[in-house]
């Protein structure tokens, strides 16, 4: 199995911090190390960052020779048609995450740009979202 990368969008470095009713109260960072041992025959690559063009950039780079990809988009999944053009031009599998479920929330997140060329959506099951999709992905491959 090749690596797996999971690449989060902006504010997601938050987590823990922002509105922990909604995103939970841990890091990200504190859960990845808990993925790392639930799949630990999985090569888990992390990537977060706040800005668009970042996120492509990541994409464009692993996204021909990884096993799999795990994209939390935050706000950008609304958005960024470069961003879907990104996922759409990369021929490792992409699974749309989202920690909380986006269609009982505002009416404008009921939208992705993304879903139509990932491979799977999760939505709704906090951070275990990630867990499920790792899981698609090693089983897939």
């Amino acid at each position: 199995m090749k690596s797996v990368h999971i690449v989060n969008g902006p504010n997601l470095n938050l987590l823990g911090k922002r509105e922990p009713e909604k995103y939970g109260q841990g890091t990200f960072e504190a859960h990845l190390e808990g993925l790392r041992v639930e799949f630990g025959n999985v090569n888990l690559l992390y990537f977060q960052s706040n800005v668009e063009g970042e996120l492509i950039d990541h994409l464009h780079k692993v996204g021909f020779d990884s096993g799999g990809i795990v994209l939390n988009a935050g706000g950008y999944t609304h958005t960024s048609v470069a961003l879907r053009d990104a996922v759409a031009a990369i021929s490792s599998p992409v699974i749309e995450v989202h920690i909380t479920n986006v269609h009982a929330r505002e009416e404008f997140r009921h939208v992705s740009l993304l879903s139509e060329v990932c491979r799977g959506v999760i939505c709704g099951l906090g951070l275990a979202g990630y867990d499920a999709a790792v899981r698609a992905l090693v089983t897939a491959n």
